[in-house]
């Protein structure tokens, strides 16, 4: 597959780049070209460069460990790579992002090239919705996934907590109710982890059909990139949340950050995500991390005021769009945490 360019900015023998799957050997070029692409945006957003692009939040080598095929590169005849994006597959629920171009060789079509490459990803696996988190703020990002069909859903608020102010908010229950416990799915014996993914594919299912974080939950685990909590009451399984901690995952320096979380639907209590975000507020004082980033879309609007109430504020906000037959699925009642980024 080759990228259509249609204006200059060809490479030095006049060829338009390839498009062509990510290699082993490719790894720190593409973290280079988002890094690079992604600083040269937000500097332009805001007239000063980031010191740390995503404050220090790595998207590249795990995510091609988990997904090494929907990994995509544009590279020009020389060998240089000038463009990239990364998609992911939730079971049923396919995930693009991040998209980067260098600067000097945007408006040559070549995002959109990506963008089909990862299309055709989807394709390959049967993905029945595909969605996208991208700046609200930027037209450029808009059209480019408008253009295949995307459209804006809603906000997605991107949520921190200091955890030194932990004690400024009474009204959040600090340990679990009685009967509810927190458990790492690293601690669990080999044989174990099998039967509690299952019944990890069972609440993601309920939110959308054929949903599965399980190659989340098995990278964070094998890279030990953080882990993933699960909230019990005696054997049955209340929730989880897969969680990041620096410096090699999606987390910011200084800061764990939650990957997924959801509350079974037979459980949609707020007390169990209250007993769930506690136990991520431990696993980040135990890591001596004195924040929590927490991602909610707005829609899950009982999970949004859950966090309010527990002391956690909005950094910055998102746009979700979403590609497919039923675009829209979710229960405003639904106690779930998820970023597309």
């Amino acid at each position: 597959m080759r990228a259509t360019v249609d204006r200059p900015g060809l490479d030095s023998q006049g060829r338009s780049p390839l498009i062509r799957r990510v290699r082993k050997g490719d790894l720190s070029k593409v973290r280079d070209v988002i890094e690079q692409a992604f600083g040269d945006f937000f500097e332009r957003q805001v007239g000063t460069r980031p010191r740390q692009v995503f404050g220090g939040a790595q998207y590249v080598h795990h995510r091609w460990l988990m997904e090494p095929w929907g990994c995509f590169v544009a590279e020009e005849s020389d060998g240089k790579i000038v463009g990239a994006a990364i998609a992911v597959m939730w079971g049923t629920l396919g995930l693009v992002g991040p998209i980067a171009v260098l600067t000097n060789h945007q408006n040559q079509d070549i995002g959109q090239q990506l963008l089909l490459a990862s299309q055709e990803f989807f394709d390959e696996n049967k993905a029945t919705l595909q969605g996208v988190a991208t700046y609200p703020y930027s037209p450029k990002h808009l059209v480019l996934y408008q253009k295949f069909g995307y459209k804006p859903k809603g906000l997605v608020a991107i949520m921190t907590r200091h955890l030194d102010r932990r004690e400024n908010n009474a009204a959040a229950p600090k340990n679990p109710k009685p009967g509810l416990t927190v458990r790492r799915y690293s601690s669990l014996e080999e044989a174990r982890k099998k039967p509690a993914m299952l019944k990890l594919r069972r609440i993601t299912n309920h939110i959308w059909r054929g949903m599965d974080v399980g190659k989340e939950v098995e990278i964070v685990d094998g890279l030990a990139l953080g882990d993933t909590l699960l909230l019990e009451k005696g054997r049955e399984l209340i929730g989880f949340a897969v969680v990041h901690v620096p410096p090699n995952s999606e987390a910011p320096h200084g800061a764990v950050y939650i990957k997924f979380l959801a509350i079974d639907a037979r459980h949609r209590k707020p007390e169990h995500l209250h007993a769930l975000l506690s136990g991520v507020e431990d696993l980040a004082a135990n890591a001596q991390l004195g924040q929590v980033v927490a991602p909610v879309y707005t829609y899950y609007w009982t999970a949004y005021q859950t966090l309010f109430e527990r002391g956690y504020h909005v950094d910055f906000t998102m746009v979700r769009m979403k590609r497919g037959k039923q675009e829209d699925y979710e229960d405003g009642s639904d106690l779930v945490l998820d970023d597309w980024r």
